[in-house]
């Protein structure tokens, strides 16, 4: 067992001189549910983003397109990184894309598991810019393999793109040694946060956030969200989005005692 995030707030934002603070969209800041497009950003946590984005640099890093979770999230001054950090962008110009050279070869992965998809039930194939997604969440177990295997027959013909699995979801994306942990050292650097005093904190639910805890793993602080633990390379655990809000706002609070006994 891993202890948990809420019991150690005023020790972890002591942790460092500065903090960054890394954040995952679906089932971190939102609960996860049956659609994507129906997951929406309770405005209590808009709220909490934007009073910790007044005390540390703030980022959210999603599998969602960069417009998608930047228009969900609306808080003005912090990062966002699309597709699984393939798209960034942020105040100043900040501006990255990875993997352009690989669109016509997604336009076709996407028609093709369109055409394999079709006559399975539940399955929900999405177009985001820099990958495909074929959701299976509201597929039937007995159907959940033949999902799996368009996935991979699309795969094998498209040497371009590799495979990713995440909640309920398979995804193609360009095969580029690129993830959530490179984009959250990118990010580090660009930011000027690379120094030694700067402590990153990474939050996610997710296979894809393992990345990032693993970056994380002799540099910062890594917190799964997640009710049943399973291995990971997170520090603490956090059991849901609600949990993850009250750490938030804890947390800025601890932020805002510090600064005024400095």
């Amino acid at each position: 067992m891993i202890p948990s995030g809420l019991e150690h707030v005023q020790e972890i934002a002591r942790s460092g001189d500065r903090l960054a603070v890394f954040l995952d969209y679906d089932g971190t800041l939102t609960p996860i549910v049956s659609h994507p497009e129906d997951a929406w950003l309770s405005e209590s946590m808009r709220q909490t983003l934007r009073s910790l984005a007044a005390r540390v640099p703030v980022a959210i890093l999603s599998g969602r397109d960069l417009d998608d979770v930047r228009g969900r999230v609306l808080v003005d001054g912090i990062v966002y990184a699309g597709s699984h950090g393939f798209d960034i962008a942020g105040a100043g110009g900040l501006r990255r894309e990875l993997g352009a050279a690989c669109l016509s070869v997604l336009d076709r992965a996407e028609t093709e598991l369109r055409e394999a998809l079709e006559d399975i039930s539940g399955a929900q194939l999405e177009r985001k810019h820099f990958s495909v997604a074929a959701h299976y969440r509201n597929v039937k177990e007995n159907d959940v393999p033949r999902v799996k295997r368009a996935i991979d027959e699309v795969a094998v013909r498209h040497r371009e793109l590799r495979r990713l699995h995440g909640k309920k979801v398979y995804e193609l994306l360009p095969d580029i040694d690129w993830d959530k942990g490179k984009a959250l050292f990118w990010l580090l650097e660009t930011l000027a946060l690379e120094h030694e005093n700067v402590l990153p904190i990474y939050i996610g639910d997710d296979t894809t956030d393992e990345d990032a805890f693993r970056a994380l793993e002799n540099r910062g602080i890594g917190i799964v969200v997640r009710e049943q633990l399973q291995p990971t390379a997170a520090t603490y655990t956090l059991r849901d989005p609600h949990e993850v809000e009250q750490f938030l706002r804890e947390l800025t609070a601890c932020l805002g005692s510090m600064t005024k006994l400095e």
